[in-house]
């Protein structure tokens, strides 16, 4: 079994100019606008290895019945109308179309392997193709999480280091935070999408770790007392709520938030801002 790390996550938002600027507030460098045939826009926040992919449906006039505005377009288009804030979490893949035949014989629900092309834009705006083929998976006890396996075709065309330098010395993803409400309801469905059979159970929930940052699921109780901020609403079943990124100077993040105007919480040593002021989505700072 060949574990997967995280890849990238996707925020979705009413409002994608507003979330570039509020990511720029936060210290990030952020991509240009990019847009997909089916109807989304995005702009990407690179780290090594990861990215958060800010998401709109601009055009949903253009969403139809192929597989990518089904699986992703009208899922983050249904997500978007309930709330804004993380909707789908994407683990790395050598072969899209392998890992899709690995979840279908572990029980998982997944589509075959699609494959799409756009065009993406380096730091002096020249133009290049970007490709990727996912297997969307979902979780039956997690209705309101999307997950995909995600395998890039031109990877030399999509990461770069000059996307990677931001001013709040942001320098890799930690991990990823889930809620539920019983989180050993997932163990089984994530061992089998991350690939890895030890998974660390606590008394607050489990924790798998992968090839790059972690996967956490904890109960409401354990995420307010861990973060200090609000759980998402879990009626509707498991949600995404947080992502911790290392930085390499805390204090230099603490000092650039205070000047955008951010107010942060500071529980067990971390800076994490709060998802009301982040459209939904916490963002956890903490020391490399």
């Amino acid at each position: 079994m060949t574990a997967r790390g995280l890849d990238h996550i996707v925020h979705a938002v009413r409002d994608l100019d507003a979330a570039a600027t509020l990511y720029r507030r936060l210290g990030f460098t952020v991509g240009s606008r990019n847009r997909h045939s089916w109807g989304t826009h995005n702009h990407i926040v690179q780290l090594p290895g990861f990215f958060i992919e800010l998401l709109t449906v601009a055009a949903p006039e253009k969403l139809g019945s192929d597989p990518f505005s089904a699986l992703f377009g009208t899922f983050n288009r249904r997500f978007i109308e309930r709330q804004e804030g993380f909707s789908l979490l994407i683990l790395e893949s050598a072969s899209a179309s392998a890992d899709a035949e690995v979840f279908r014989a572990a029980g998982i629900r997944v589509s075959d392997a699609l494959t799409f092309e756009r065009e993406g834009k380096r730091p002096d705006g020249s133009t290049v193709k970007v490709g990727f083929a996912l297997a969307f998976a979902r979780d039956a006890k997690a209705p309101a999480i999307g997950f995909a396996a995600c395998q890039q075709h031109y990877p030399e065309n999509f990461w770069n280091t000059a996307f990677q330098q931001h001013a709040n010395t942001a320098a890799a993803i930690a991990g990823v935070v889930l809620v539920a409400e019983n989180p050993s309801d997932h163990h089984i469905f994530l061992s089998a999408f991350v690939g890895e059979r030890e998974l660390l159970a606590t008394s607050t929930g489990i924790t798998v770790a992968t090839p790059r940052g972690e996967i956490q699921v904890m109960d409401e109780a354990a995420y307010r007392s861990h973060f200090a901020v609000p759980a998402p609403d879990i009626s509707r079943g498991a949600r995404i709520a947080a992502v911790r990124i290392a930085v390499r100077d805390p204090a230099a993040t603490r000092h650039l938030l205070r000047a955008a105007g951010l107010e942060f919480a500071e529980p067990m040593g971390r800076v994490v801002v709060s998802p009301a002021q982040t459209m939904g989505a916490t963002l956890v700072f903490e020391a490399a």
